[in-house]
């Protein structure tokens, strides 16, 4: 039974044999019996991608509406959706905890014969569905997390997945392709954004040459996007900010705020590592579980004095900065959302900070914006850059964060502004810590994956590219 053919390589096999041969050439044949799977885990992704999301969004709105009800419930379900959520990671599938991207950028450096029966530790369908449980009932119960990096996680798992089931015989690209493609379409399904998830490949995921993969990654970016789009529509994530790109002596204040929310994204990713690191103290369940429980009622806390802008993604209070000119948000709001990612990313439990970065750059960049007496016209762009920044100062890919923030907004006019900003904030950031945050964590899991026992895997040749 081990080696009978899955159901889904018997499809592929019939379509081949009365089908492929019968219409193509052999070089022809060869195109697309190589292509074929990922076109498949492409589509996939970008079902599994909006099904997420809408799961994320519901999560948040009962975060939001206990909340609001109940404000002192949240002394109770916070700390036990912090308790619940980092269970499921601990006891099911201990990879899936945190953002994602550092256990896909593991996976690709380990994508080698003398590794890859290790890869699954990392990025299984169960590590999956137990990063999409966890994730939602962290959100639901109040914590500040994103969906991306997760997003990015659970579509390499899917090509992985699909790779191991061709066809023996058939032609195949390499697991590191595969897994740096899902990373890619991942991205790009995620936040409706193909150049950006191109980039990022480019950027983090990889330093391999992009000629290896270039056919599969854009393959998989427009696939996956596309099958986003035909549920949801060709919806921007942000919508249509207005922005004056203004130049001469703004760009000054562009310069200075991009250094400064750099600097804080550093910062906050210095924290991070700082407390995972503080908390490796913590050997014995029971300890584990009181450091979760205690992260819970910190961020429960959080939550009764601010209310629902101390709780989710952070995406409502961009809008409300970005559309609704409301730039009476709290200073105090900057240092609670901090607080609150923190504690929700070093609960253990699954979630990213993608998106939780770029609201917390916007908070920030609108009270720079107050500080510097900036004119309302000018505002919109500089907590635009700010978003850029913030986000850099935590991942280091500047031109994936001013791609991403450009076709949220799809605001072309800011693109050198925007730029000029990730450039800024990398610079700055450097002088916290030369390794991105990303790099860091991917280190641990790389050490973590070979500490792991060999599972035994269908032979794929490594080598083999597009």
């Amino acid at each position: 039974m081990a080696n009978r053919p899955s159901r889904y390589a018997q499809v592929l096999a019939w379509l081949d044999q009365h089908i492929i041969r019968r219409l193509y050439t052999e070089r022809i044949r060869r195109v697309i019996l190589q292509s074929l799977p990922f076109w498949v885990a492409s589509l996939l992704t970008g079902l599994i991608a909006v099904g997420y999301e809408e799961l994320f969004v519901l999560a948040e709105d009962i975060s939001f509406t206990w909340l609001e009800a109940h404000p002192l419930l949240v002394f109770g379900l916070t700390p036990l959706a912090f308790l619940m959520a980092w269970l499921l990671v601990k006891k099911l599938a201990p990879a899936a905890r945190g953002s994602g991207i550092p256990q896909v950028m593991a996976g690709i450096e380990l994508s080698n014969p003398a590794s890859h029966g290790r890869i699954g530790y990392l990025l299984d369908l169960r590590v999956v569905a137990v990063k999409m449980v966890s994730s939602l009932v962290l959100l639901a119960g109040g914590g500040v997390i994103g969906r991306e990096g997760p997003t990015i996680q659970i579509s390499a798992a899917i090509f992985r997945a699909i790779n191991r089931l061709q066809p023996a015989g058939w032609p195949q690209l390499s697991r590191q392709i595969a897994l740096v493609t899902g990373g890619a379409a991942g991205l790009a399904a995620a936040f409706n954004t193909p150049l950006g998830g191109i980039v990022f490949v480019v950027e983090e995921l990889t330093q391999t040459h992009i000629t290896r993969f270039r056919t599969a990654v854009f393959t998989a970016v427009i696939i996956a996007g596309m099958t986003a789009q035909a549920i949801q529509g060709p919806y921007l994530y942000l919508g249509f900010p207005k922005v004056t790109a203004s130049t001469g002596w703004f760009l000054g204040i562009v310069v200075l705020v991009a250094m400064f929310c750099g600097l804080a994204g550093a910062v906050f990713a210095k924290t991070l590592l700082w407390i995972n690191a503080y908390r490796r103290r913590f050997t014995t369940l029971p300890q584990q579980a009181a450091w979760v429980a205690g992260c819970g009622l910190v961020m429960a806390a959080l939550a009764y004095l601010m209310g629902t802008d101390a709780v989710g993604t952070g995406k409502p209070i961009i809008n409300r900065l970005l559309f609704q000119n409301d730039h009476l948000t709290p200073w105090y709001l900057f240092p609670v959302r901090f607080a609150g990612m923190a504690l929700s990313y070093s609960s253990g439990a699954a979630g990213g900070v993608f998106a939780t970065s770029l609201s917390a750059g916007a908070i920030l960049g609108d009270a720079l914006s107050r500080l510097a007496r900036v004119t309302p016209s000018d505002t919109n762009l500089v907590i635009l850059v700010s978003m850029v920044s913030f986000l850099t100062g935590v991942v280091r890919s500047p031109f994936t964060a001013a791609i991403l923030v450009l076709e949220m907004t799809d605001r072309h006019s800011a693109i050198f502004q925007l730029l000029l900003g990730g450039l800024m904030a990398q610079g700055a950031a450097s002088l916290i810590d030369p390794v991105s945050f990303y790099e860091h964590l991917k280190e641990g899991f790389i050490k973590e994956t070979l500490a792991q026992p060999v599972t035994l895997t269908k032979a794929v040749d490594p080598t083999k590219t597009d």
